[in-house]
């Protein structure tokens, strides 16, 4: 995996991700799509990926309202079903983001996925609008603002959000000038809709799916206004729907779920595994918390040099990192040895790949766009000025970061206004839930189980970390989700595992 990609996908976890980042909007059905083109397959299997995958392209409307107007491009990836079960139909593996690559997805995961489902699937991924191979836009943003420490908004040292409000308005004025029809369509809408089309061009009458974080927010839109075409749908780590709170509520409750996270970690640096004991931290877990938001204080006084880069250690780079790392418990041991190497005066910090250089413009903008064209941000400045001081003090762990100001605060008009989800959608729901997820903490899943009521059945699962369901893994939560997608058998109620 290269470095781009490796901070392509540690961005896309933590705007989880910002937004992990889900989006509602209003729908209206994809018009003039009845002929669907055909897709034209042909062999794709990549080192390391699953035997037989295959790709394609599938043509979309770059405005639905227009058919027959100009067309973006879509990268498509299948595996196919090879029984010995009979074959059930598609599967769509949603990535989180938004900015994850479905094409990825299927290759990293599809061959667990398969061995799990029988092969009972064809199991298929897709590039949304503006990643990977799909047809992509940029801003033409300058390279300090493609970094995900300005990306994210963190504020100054002393709580101050001046450069962030002059960092987010040029970015919304630079999307502006050069982004044009093609970035503003970048949205939750579209990428339903687009999903559809895939649907025809597949010849399937429904779809199943398995979406993560963003994805399953998709997954829930798309259940939402197609019940008829939706089979069995797996919506792992969610967000809260609430139409008032979409966005930016989203990345304000990340907040609380690195404080969910983080003693899973203090408990690990406290007395981690033989092999890390040199990365221990402190004698007892309750003096963890101590030793990271201390070292970040002094880091916010006399940023580290750093091995390899010209990009300096500062604390908001040291919260960043400790951000990502909540996502996924192998990611412990990199942030305890950042952590020890920061705090010896004699210590020489390498930052981790996502935060040693700018992402390239396509990346930053898609990423800015999706969440700013959804729905309308709150505009004003003051606003954010006063969130932002009541969530450092509250959680000192982020600082204030997901409060701030972004550049939706000065984005044109979104294409559509949220809607509600309900259980007015389809009638056959599986949620699965971590109980300490960092990005979308489990009291915004269950903002979205009482959304959908009796149509969804959750398995809360003893774990933290962003993503639930591992393909393979053996675990209470994934023979659960399995079952589900094999046999169609779902808990008669909401269940919850201690594994």
């Amino acid at each position: 995996m290269t470095t781009c990609t490796r901070r392509r996908a540690a961005l896309t976890l933590s705007l989880a991700i910002a937004a992990s980042a889900l989006t509602a909007v209003s729908f209206a059905p994809a018009a003039g799509a009845a002929g669907a083109p055909a897709l034209a397959w042909k062999a794709c299997e990549r080192p390391g990926g699953p035997a037989g995958q295959e790709c394609a392209e599938l043509p979309v409307p770059l405005d639905y309202r227009d058919p027959g107007g100009p067309r973006l491009t879509l990268a498509v990836t299948r595996l196919r079903a090879q029984g010995p079960a009979p074959r059930r139909g598609t599967l769509v593996a949603l990535p989180g983001g938004p900015g994850g690559s479905g094409v990825q997805r299927v290759t990293g995961r599809g061959e667990a996925l398969r061995e799990e489902t029988r092969g009972r699937y064809d199991i298929v991924g897709f590039d949304p609008r503006g990643v990977g191979s799909s047809s992509r836009a940029g801003c033409g943003l300058a390279e300090e603002d493609r970094h995900l420490i300005a990306l994210r908004s963190w504020p100054a040292p002393d709580g101050g959000i001046e450069e962030n409000v002059a960092r987010s308005r040029r970015i919304a004025e630079a999307c502006a000038r050069n982004g044009g029809p093609v970035l503003r369509s970048f949205t939750s809408e579209n990428q339903v809709r687009d999903m559809d089309l895939l649907r025809r061009a597949l010849g399937e009458k429904k779809l199943s799916a398995w979406g993560t974080s963003y994805g399953s927010y998709v997954a829930a839109l798309y259940a939402q206004h197609h019940p008829d075409r939706t089979d069995r749908f797996v919506m792992d780590s969610t967000a809260d729907p609430d139409p008032d709170r979409l966005e930016h509520g989203w990345l304000a409750d990340m907040a609380r779920g690195a404080d969910d996270r983080f003693p899973d970690f203090a408990s690990w640096a406290a007395d981690p595994p033989a092999a890390y004991r040199h990365l221990r931290l402190a004698e007892h877990a309750e003096d963890v918390r101590k030793v990271v938001t201390d070292l970040a204080a002094r880091l916010d006084r006399e940023p580290r040099r750093t091995v390899g880069s010209d990009i300096p250690l500062t604390g908001n780079a040291l919260r960043q990192a400790l951000q990502t790392a909540l996502n996924d418990d192998g990611a412990f041991p990199d942030f305890a040895a950042l952590v020890k190497e920061a705090a010896d005066p004699e210590g020489r910090p390498v930052l981790p790949p996502e935060l040693s250089g700018p992402l390239p413009d396509a990346d930053a903008s898609l990423l800015v766009a999706v969440i700013c064209n959804d729905v309308r941000w709150p505009r004003q400045v003051g606003g954010y000025r006063r969130a932002v001081a009541a969530d450092r003090a509250a959680h000192p762990l982020t600082a204030g970061m997901p409060a701030n100001i972004t550049p939706c605060a000065f984005w044109k008009d979104p294409a559509g206004k949220p809607i509600r989800i309900t259980g007015d959608g389809a009638s056959r729901i599986l949620m699965i839930q971590n109980l300490r997820d960092p990005s979308t903490p489990y009291s915004s899943g269950l903002e979205m189980r009482r959304s959908l009521g009796d149509t969804a059945r959750m398995v809360t699962v003893d774990r933290g970390g962003h993503g639930a369901y591992v393909p393979g893994r053996g675990a209470c939560g994934d023979r659960t989700v399995t079952a589900y997608l094999n046999d169609g058998r779902r808990p008669a109620r909401d269940t919850y595992c201690a594994d």
